[in-house]
């Protein structure tokens, strides 16, 4: 590892007070909450310049980096194509080029190919482009669909005439991105953001040739922790509004026949209760945690008749077995389930004659269902990868239970042998007694003699789990002798909804110690040592690395911390910020003393101490509307301030980017090869 004499920016401090409860916390940084200021630009440029120098002598192997990664991927590659109302969808790759093409062909694959959109050419002259959903017309004539050209997750939506070509002059800005058509045509119903919260909150209906001053506001949300979307069922008959928030869901529904009828109430919202919905010939099926069915049970009602006292029970509710989703086709009813923190798919004929689980073989693999657009077929379209497999899209017959490989991730570059690697599930026992699950990925022939570099990911919020998946990038890693661990901390949903219950409100700190635990045990274990230990996470992950730092510094050489949520106190306070009111369910409300004074008892920038901190390498871009910029600035300039080390503290902005960070295929390559070039110069690892 070379070591670089440079001198990194200094913030100016200018003491806030932050009064509440009685309490006041002093933020020396505040002043860079003004993305506007140019003294706050001047300071992001600095931190790059900076970053940009102590990596240096990295510019060679992160662009060899960039190259091996970009090598293995097939760059005129194609989806598995989809029929869907007469017409099959693909979206392709080409060579050289950063963006998707998406195309369709009428009846046959045969056909001659139709050109929907071509984001390389959308995409010229943008710093950033993202095109999102893509919603056709039910005579197939039109499709709307939501550009991004900032990063900051905020859609103009637009109708594109396929006939023609031409782009409408519909034009509605500031909405999510996605519509959905009314059986007419010519009916389009979409949601609008709030311009300052970005919370989505309003759905309005649009005709066709009008201008959005003449468009209809058919819902709104006053509840300022849910959002609302609408979409349409699979069987197309209805039209669904959806409002959401962390615990609790309610649903509007209005048939598609009759756009300008009001939407009618399924079942009004009770504080706690989560349901979705799919219609299917005369009824709804509901996957509900109604009645304490904490890991959810399935339900069924009466089209006509939806309020929960008419819901009959079709699946129970289990205490080992989370209910995830449910796709239904004519014959069979297949079901999505959690069990033991595997994923499981199950096949149920509606007549009772079958019922049977798909095979899968090992405890590191994930398996979802896919794009299954029509009720009347008996096939199956899932996905599966492991930690050691490249990601294949199947076709199971659920008649005859055979299964079609319809396509396998290619591996290029002639070296990748799946038998060159080994996967395992190992299990850690935090302090109150509870086993901690782990997933790892290593090459074949590693000794447990603490000499292995590990890099530990973990996510950890919102139930949301991070389940064993192959990546084709972290054979960069794996290939230079590092072992890549998933620690399924508590505030995921891997060991069912408890394990996420757990995990959060007041005790969130599970999610922290479980990580701490983990790493503990992969040292004791001989597994790794902390000279070669390394910790990655991302957005509320990188909230969970900025408290393990704070908490176990010593057990790191080096940490990730990508678009981090590390100011929890005063984004939870400040309700203007986007995300931040549907997120009291999460963490609490700190307007309450009591989830104040516990959020600011793990809060990283809060707890940011005077002792050594590892080699950091922090990650945000400017237009972040998840996490704020300044939540990872303000917190890299305090360490910088208290760390007593001499270790690296580098922050990267992208400045023209949001919180998924660059928009093309390739662009993200770079940002990944940048990252492991970090990594590996810490190990001394150089070609």
């Amino acid at each position: 590892m070379t070591q670089v004499t440079v001198q990194p920016p200094i913030a100016k401090r200018i003491p806030k007070e932050l009064k509440i409860h009685g309490d006041v916390r002093v933020d020396d940084y505040f002043w860079l909450n003004q993305r506007e200021d140019q003294e706050v630009l001047d300071y992001l440029n600095a931190e790059n310049d900076y970053c940009d120098e102590m990596t240096a002598h990295t510019k060679e192997f992160q662009e060899q980096l960039f190259e091996e990664m970009k090598g293995r991927i097939k760059e005129d590659d194609q989806s598995v194509p989809y029929k869907y109302n007469g017409y099959w969808y693909i979206v392709k790759y080409e060579t050289g080029k950063d963006y998707p093409i998406y195309i369709r062909k009428k009846e046959t694959l045969e056909a001659e190919e139709e050109l929907l959109f071509d984001c390389n050419e959308m995409a010229k002259g943008h710093d950033y482009f993202r095109l999102v959903g893509l919603s056709v017309s039910p005579d197939n004539s039109l499709i709307s669909f939501g550009v991004d050209t900032v990063g900051r997750r905020n859609y103009t939506l637009n109708v594109k005439n396929l006939v023609t070509g031409e782009i409408l002059a519909d034009s509605i800005e500031n909405t999510t991105g996605s519509a959905s058509w009314a059986n007419d045509n010519a009916t389009l119903f979409y949601t609008k953001k709030d311009t300052e919260t970005l919370r989505s909150d309003r759905i309005f209906k649009h005709q066709l040739g009008t201008t959005e001053a003449d468009d209809i506001l058919v819902f709104h949300e006053t509840d300022d922790t849910f959002g609302v979307t609408v979409y349409k069922t699979k069987s197309r008959k209805y039209l669904v509004i959806a409002c959401y928030s962390t615990l609790t869901n309610e649903y509007h529904i209005l048939k598609a026949d009759t756009p300008n009828e009001p939407f009618k109430l399924f079942q009004e919202r009770i504080r706690g209760v989560e349901y979705s919905i799919s219609h299917f010939e005369d009824a709804f099926y509901v996957v509900t945690n109604t009645d304490g069915a904490s890991n959810f049970k399935l339900m069924k009602t009466p089209e006509n008749a939806t309020e929960i006292k008419n819901w009959q029970e079709v699946i129970g509710h289990r205490e080992d077995v989370l209910l995830e989703d449910i796709d239904i086709f004519k014959d069979f009813l297949v079901v999505s389930e959690r069990s033991n923190g595997l994923n499981e798919i199950r096949i149920i004929r509606w007549d009772g004659t079958d019922d049977y689980y798909l095979p899968f073989d090992n405890e590191t693999y994930t398996a979802y269902t896919g794009t299954n657009v029509d009720f009347d077929s008996e096939i199956l379209r899932y996905g599966y990868s492991s930690l050691t497999t490249p990601s294949s899209t199947i076709d199971f017959n659920m008649v005859n239970k055979t299964k079609t490989v319809k396509k396998e991730q290619e591996v290029l570059g002639g070296k990748f042998d799946k038998e060159n690697y080994v996967s395992e599930r190992i299990w850690a026992i935090a302090d109150d007694g509870t086993k901690i699950p782990m997933s790892m990925v290593y090459r074949k022939g590693i000794k447990k003699d603490g000499s292995n570099p590990i890099l530990q990911y973990a996510y950890g919020s919102y139930g949301s789990t991070i389940d064993p998946y192959f990546s084709t990038i972290r054979l960069s890693l794996l290939d230079r002798g590092f072992i890549y661990v998933i620690s399924h901390v508590r505030g995921g949903e891997y060991l069912g909804r408890q394990w996420y219950e757990n995990g959060k409100l007041l005790t969130k700190t599970n999610t922290f110690t479980d990580f701490i635990t983990c790493s503990k045990h992969l040292i004791a274990e001989g597994y790794t040592s902390k000279e070669h230990l390394y910790a990655l996470g991302g957005s509320a992950g990188g909230l969970l690395i900025g408290a393990v730092i704070n908490l176990a510094p010593q057990l790191y050489n080096g940490v990730i911390a990508a678009v981090p949520f590390v100011d929890v106190v005063t984004t939870m306070l400040d309700d203007s910020i986007p995300l931040t009111t549907g997120e009291y369910d999460e963490w609490g409300n700190p307007n309450d003393v009591e989830y104040y004074n516990y959020m600011k008892s793990y809060s990283p920038y809060d707890n940011v101490k005077a002792q050594d901190y590892p080699n950091i390498l922090v990650t945000t871009g400017l237009h972040d509307s998840q996490v704020q910029y300044w939540e990872p600035a303000k917190w890299v300039a305090k360490l910088r301030l208290l760390k007593t080390d001499s270790n690296k503290l580098l922050l990267k902005t992208n400045m023209t980017a949001g919180h998924g960070g660059a928009s093309g295929r390739f662009e993200a390559l770079k940002e990944d090869a940048e990252e492991y070039a970090f990594l590996l110069d810490l190990e001394n690892i150089n070609n």
